[in-house]
């Protein structure tokens, strides 16, 4: 099985980048199933009910989120209808929303995923991510042994944590929210996948998405201001996992650019 994850997609550049290049990638590749991170596919800040259909038809069958999941007020009324579209998992009981899945491929194959949030510099309190996983992935298990986990969160040191603290419990753990692509792509011991971030699909030229302009003037100034997506070209980043369904382990990973 061939899966495709989608990096941070930061608003309309990065829609505009996915509709344009991911047919393209699917099948010189020959992905049999896509997912990808859309908080921030709403001008920048969260995801709308259009948005997330508008993604869905473009070919992605689950999108995970973060810490912007609840920027737009009306996915509140949306998101408990629709399990494709998932929330951290480890948001305390009785958030709406989902925070893991089970999809299927074309061609049978059932997969797992899982979103998860990290603690660290991030705003909101959450639950124990690493205790959540264990929690998460002994139900998922009971349909597959094939699970991907989005760990969405912002210290280098707790997405590495997380990848070795899951290393032989699942197929791949990949980072998204700091919208720079890492270059330490690896299968660890036991057989698990690990990229500390995808990157950004979004504007190449930018400070992480928003108007360059806007974000030096925030550090020179210190001053609040409200920002905005940059425009101009676009790229895709993404990371193509290569598994072994059955077992649930990985047999390849590769970062993916792919320019506008």
């Amino acid at each position: 099985m061939k899966v495709l994850f989608i990096g941070d997609i930061m608003g309309e550049p990065g829609r505009r980048v996915i509709a344009r290049t991911l047919h393209k990638v699917v099948a010189e590749h020959a992905v049999d199933l896509v997912i990808g991170n859309g908080e921030n596919a709403a001008a920048g800040f969260g995801i709308t009910p259009e948005l997330a259909h508008e993604l869905f038809e473009m070919g992605l069958s689950v999108i995970t989120t973060g810490n912007h999941v609840w920027d737009k007020k009306e996915i509140l009324e949306f998101i408990p209808h629709e399990p494709r579209l998932l929330r951290p998992a480890n948001y305390p009981a009785g958030t709406p929303g989902h925070g893991s899945i089970v999809v299927e491929t074309p061609g049978g194959e059932k997969l797992g995923i899982l979103q998860l949030m990290g603690r660290i510099y991030m705003p909101a309190i959450l639950e124990c991510p690493f205790q959540v996983a264990r929690r998460e992935i002994a139900k998922l298990k009971q349909q597959t042994n094939a699970i991907i986990v989005d760990m969405h969160a912002e210290a280098t040191s707790e997405k590495m944590a997380m990848g070795h603290f899951l290393d032989g419990d699942v197929t791949a753990v990949v980072g998204t929210h700091t919208h720079v692509q890492t270059a330490d792509e690896q299968i660890l011991p036991k057989g698990t996948a690990y990229l500390t971030d995808i990157g950004m699909t979004g504007p190449v030229l930018s400070v992480i998405g928003i108007k360059k302009e806007l974000a030096i003037e925030k550090f020179l100034t210190q001053m609040p201001r409200r920002f905005e997506v940059a425009s101009g070209p676009a790229v895709l980043s993404a990371v193509l996992i290569e598994l072994d369904g059955a077992l649930g382990k990985a047999v390849a990973i590769r970062r993916i650019r792919i320019p506008e």
